[in-house]
C-alpha cells in the first residue's frame, strides 16, 4: 500500500438521500479532478485492449457530518487558502452548470447551503478541516 502526503476528501451533510450523496460526490470531485490533473493515473486497458478512462492515483476518502460541520470545514478550508468545490442545496433543482454557477453566486459564502464539499492538499491541513467529521458509513 502507497503513502500520499496529500489527501482528497468528500465532505457530505449527513442528511442527504443516498441518491444525493452519490451524486454530490461525484460532481464535487470533478473540481478535484480538474485543478489538480497531476493526481490523475494512467489510462486503464482490459485484457481484450479496450481503453478506460484514467482515474484518481490516489483514495479518496468520503466523510458525513452535521450542516454545522460543513459550515466549519467551509471556514477552515477557506482560512488555510485551499481551493475546494461546493455543492449546494440550490444545485439540486438546477439543469445545467450556467444555473448551477448563477446559484451559487447569488448567495453570500456564509449563507451558504451546503450539501457537500471536496478538498485535496497536504494530509495534515485536510484532517484540521475535517475536525468534528466522520467516515462516511
Amino acid at each position: 500500500m502507497s503513502s500520499f502526503d496529500t489527501k482528497i476528501a468528500v465532505l457530505l451533510r449527513d442528511d442527504l438521500a443516498s441518491w444525493q450523496r452519490l451524486n454530490v460526490t461525484a460532481f464535487l470531485v470533478s473540481g478535484i479532478a480538474h485543478v489538480t490533473p497531476e493526481l490523475m493515473g494512467e489510462p486503464y486497458a482490459d485484457a481484450d485492449g479496450t481503453e478506460y478512462l484514467p482515474m484518481f492515483g490516489q483514495p479518496i476518502m468520503v466523510f458525513s457530518g452535521t450542516a454545522d460541520v460543513l459550515t466549519a470545514a467551509h471556514a477552515r478550508a477557506l482560512g488555510r487558502g485551499l481551493r475546494f468545490s461546493i455543492f449546494t442545496d440550490e444545485l439540486f433543482h438546477t439543469g445545467n452548470d450556467a444555473d448551477n454557477r448563477a446559484a451559487v453566486r447569488a448567495v453570500p459564502g456564509e449563507k451558504l447551503a451546503l450539501a457537500g464539499m471536496a478538498v485535496h492538499g497536504p494530509k495534515n491541513a485536510v484532517d484540521k478541516i475535517l475536525k468534528g467529521a466522520s467516515l462516511h458509513r
